[in-house]
């Protein structure tokens, strides 16, 4: 049975395989927590784990490491948009919510000190 995506619209994601190289389970999770992932469809997620899969086998390769297989894999990342080059070559800008400032404790202290005193 093939799950459907989940109520929010994004597809769901599987967890890395614990035989896969450590880089390739960091990129794997790394995708699912980026950004554009919230437009991928479960083909694309499909596609991010076979990438793992291959970067990992070739990873473990050791010294056959496959330089062809680096570029398909590399270039099948930038199909994912998996950096911001590949997002700007298609026009696709992600943004962050705006984090809340904090005050460190000692300058609202002052600040407040301050406003006591009708400074």
């Amino acid at each position: 049975m093939v799950n459907a995506p989940s109520a929010d619209g994004t597809a769901p994601w599987p967890e890395p395989e614990g035989t896969w190289h450590p880089i390739a389970r960091d990129w794997y999770s790394s995708l699912a927590l980026s950004g554009q992932s919230q437009f991928y469809e479960p083909s694309d997620v499909a596609t991010a784990r076979y990438l793992a899969e291959a970067m990992s086998r070739n990873l473990d390769a050791g010294a056959r490491f496959s330089a062809q297989l680096f570029a398909a894999v590399n270039s099948a990342m930038t199909e994912l948009l998996t950096t911001e080059g590949a997002r700007r070559r298609v026009r696709i800008e992600l943004e962050r919510a705006p984090a809340e400032a904090e005050t460190p404790a000692g300058v609202t202290a002052i600040a407040d000190y301050r406003a006591a005193l009708g400074s």
